[in-house]
């Protein structure tokens, strides 16, 4: 270990001194300022002491450097002192002064030395949590996230490929819903513009056209004209009842008409997270129908920090799954881990476009995982 003291007049100075004669690698270890020495230094303005140090590259471990180190700084000491005291004989109070002093300094050596092993350890393993965190950055994952999988991560056998851990710490983060969920009265849930009515009438379609289910329509979203009518309209496409709801008795009476089917999706006004009023409202109404399957509907393009705020506001509805919608407006698809994170509820479907019923998918963690990584293309 090279430990070496500067004085110098700013910071500039000392950092090209320490590069031109320790080199890149050397770590400052104090810094302060003082006045230079005499008479003169006490008239001039302060000047910087600053101390750093470089790893021996000879040594082969650590603990020996900082051995090898303190033993040369003692002996040093030890031959100063000795060769002071052939010619004085010190007073027992000059010797004890002496040896406390260089206890003291000791002690200062050897803590600044484990402080730079300490440093230089923490150098390394942010040189190497960075690497990764730019790549996981760069899948537009939040922070959250990202330390959770690299905590997954650590857990693991370091001579397992980086993308095969990253994708088993991802399957411990988030769950799929491998069954089919959309049985009995399915209830849908979410912010306006997220593509609910849309994501509806896709599943209506394969309900009925592909799976060949008993299917029914009832929306509650009265404020948007254009969505009933649209809605109404793949009802008359696909041959399937349809009901819009203005009142809560009319959600019973709708649900009654309908018995018989199947599966009852049922669309809902697109409510405001932050506004209490309007979820209570949306929560009477969910009420009325028995044993609901609620899924909450996201678009992925979503900032992170608006899906928080949705995914806390919607929590009162008690939504039991989550539907990612937009996947073609979007060419990183962290967000899904994030949204299911958030939730920790498991996603049931995702939208990849407009086309009804085509559009609309189930995904398996391994579906994920590849276009998280974008070893595959989903649009």
């Amino acid at each position: 270990m090279v430990i070496k003291k500067y004085i110098v007049n700013n910071m500039n100075e000392a950092m090209t001194r320490i590069r031109y004669e320790l080199g890149k690698d050397a770590v400052i270890i104090s810094q302060r300022k003082i006045r230079k020495p005499g008479i003169k230094g006490f008239f001039s303005k302060k000047v910087i002491e600053v101390t750093a140090a470089i790893e021996n590259r000879e040594k082969s471990k650590e603990e020996e450097a900082v051995t090898d180190s303190l033993d040369a700084i003692r002996n040093i000491l030890f031959k100063e002192n000795n060769s002071e005291t052939k010619t004085v004989e010190p007073k027992k109070e000059e010797t004890e002064s002496e040896n406390s002093a260089l206890f003291k300094e000791m002690q200062e050596m050897k803590t600044m030395l484990n402080n730079i092993i300490i440093e230089k350890n923490n150098q390394d393993l942010r040189s190497e949590k960075n690497d990764l965190y730019l790549k996981l950055k760069d899948m537009d994952l939040e922070d959250e996230t990202i330390s959770h999988i690299i905590g997954y991560m650590k857990e693991m056998d370091e001579n397992i490929e980086e993308n095969r851990k990253i994708k088993f710490s991802i399957g411990r983060i988030i769950s799929v819903d491998s069954e089919e969920v959309m049985q009995g009265n399915v209830v849908f849930v979410g912010p306006t513009g997220v593509g609910k009515t849309t994501t509806i009438a896709k599943l209506a379609g394969k309900l009925a056209l592909i799976d060949k289910k008993k299917v029914g329509l009832i929306t509650v979203d009265t404020y948007r004209i254009g969505a009933v009518e649209q809605l109404r309209t793949y009802a008359d496409i696909m041959n399937i009842p349809f009901k819009v709801v203005i009142t809560q008795k009319e959600m019973e009476d709708a649900l009654d008409f309908m018995k018989d089917r199947d599966v009852v999706l049922i669309d809902t006004t697109g409510r405001s997270s932050k506004n209490v009023m309007q979820i209570s409202e949306l929560r009477a109404f969910i009420n009325k129908v028995k044993e609901p399957n609620i899924h909450l509907v996201v678009s992925c393009t979503t900032k992170n920090k608006d899906v928080r705020s949705i995914i806390e506001g919607y929590k009162i509805l008690n939504y039991n799954n989550v539907i990612i919608t937009k996947l073609d407006e979007t060419s990183t698809y962290g967000s899904i881990i994030n949204i299911l994170e958030f939730a920790g509820k498991p996603l049931s479907y995702v939208t990849i476009g407009q086309n009804v019923p085509d559009d609309i998918r189930k995904l398996s963690k391994e579906d994920i995982c590849s276009l998280i990584l974008g070893e595959e293309s989903i649009c």
